[in-house]
């Protein structure tokens, strides 16, 4: 039998310190609403990468930029940058600006803006929320189309209105929750293969995510819901490397081929220039592109895009206390190519497939 003082032990929310109300997804778009650029921008993005996906305009899109972003003035100045790139070799290559907020750490480490918008440990997501959603409006209102990683499952439902294209990372590919967020997503979306190189966790999640569910998430006006998806058409795998090793060469893409055949899903691949691809060394990844370009006029018909870790100023620093001691447009998180090598990579890119792709 129980004593009196057994039932006085707390037995829920034991590790819990705290809970603090956030905004809603509604009050957000309310207070940051989609502008009538911004709206026209996001829906010629997604329908720009849909018809390169479908095979219907010939050209390969390229998502570049920050591993992360930290600073909003520099990410101003690369988006100002890019726009005019964008619009120099927009015969060839349709550009879609790298905007990733929110971070997966191995082990610990700096979450991401919307996380701690403050880099300070005091994870002031409300501010970071606001941060995020302005940033993104700003640069669609720039013309420019963005790309994000999608971690958390909630987040989407606060910036979703503002993405062209959405990555799964690695980390997050053998996720079901990640599987069923992605189904009801309305952008393309890429889903990078395991930490391990394999292909099996993508194929698995392109095949799941074709296909509704009903799942638990958040509503606009913030209250937890069923969520019913359809399903999302345009999934597909973005090589990144793995612990073996790079997986961006003619054999490897053969072999990815191969594999998203059996799985019968999109046999579209986008690679990834960054990460095991270029066994972080970001000034690796200008190679990895050129060797894309080569499969490309070698007769390769699967790649349809790339994506590119680039910043103001190359390979990156660590994230210090004292923030003033930060050095602008440098990355905190994995390294990237600077502005310069980056301009010179994706012009390289565009000379040497332009009379290629349209007779691809």
């Amino acid at each position: 039998m129980m004593t009196p003082a057994t039932h006085n032990v707390d037995i829920d929310d034991v590790n819990i310190e705290e809970f603090i109300p956030l905004v809603t997804p509604a009050e957000l778009k309310a207070e940051l609403p989609l502008s009538d650029v911004a709206h026209h921008t996001v829906l010629h993005g997604r329908q720009t990468i849909q018809n390169i996906l479908d095979g219907h305009d010939k050209r390969l899109f390229v998502v570049i930029g920050p591993c992360s972003i930290h600073d909003i003035a520099a990410a101003h100045e690369y988006a100002d940058r890019l726009a005019a790139l964008a619009k120099e070799i927009e015969d060839t290559i349709f550009i879609v600006m790298r905007v990733y907020f929110e971070k997966p750490r191995t082990t610990v480490g700096w979450k991401g803006l919307i996380n701690d918008p403050d880099m300070n440990d005091s994870f002031d997501i409300q501010k970071g929320l606001r941060l995020a959603r302005k940033l993104l409006l700003d640069l669609n209102e720039k013309g420019l189309p963005c790309a994000t990683e999608a971690l958390d499952p909630n987040t989407p439902q606060y910036i979703q209105d503002l993405i062209s294209w959405s990555a799964i990372g690695a980390r997050t590919t053998e996720s079901q929750t990640h599987r069923e967020m992605s189904s009801g997503l309305s952008c393309p979306v890429g889903f990078k293969n395991g930490t391990d190189g394999s292909m099996t966790v993508a194929v698995n999640a392109m095949q799941a995510v074709q296909v509704g569910h009903s799942f638990l998430g958040l509503s606009s006006d913030g209250k937890v819901s069923i969520i019913k998806s359809k399903g999302n058409p345009y999934a597909h795998v973005v090589l990144r490397g793995g612990a073996a090793g790079p997986n961006y060469d003619e054999t490897a893409v053969a072999q990815a081929e191969n594999e998203l055949a059996k799985g019968k899903t999109s046999g579209k691949i986008m690679i990834d220039s960054s990460h095991a691809n270029s066994g972080k060394d970001p000034y690796l990844q200008p190679m990895v592109i050129k060797n894309v370009a080569e499969q490309i006029k070698n007769g390769n018909k699967s790649i349809i895009g790339l994506m590119i870790e680039s910043h103001l100023k190359g390979g990156n620093q660590k994230l210090t206390s004292n923030l003033e001691d930060l050095e602008y447009g440098k990355s905190i998180t994995d390294g990237c190519l600077d502005w310069e090598s980056s301009v010179a990579a994706l012009r390289n890119l565009r000379d040497e497939v332009k009379d290629v792709l349209p007779n691809r």
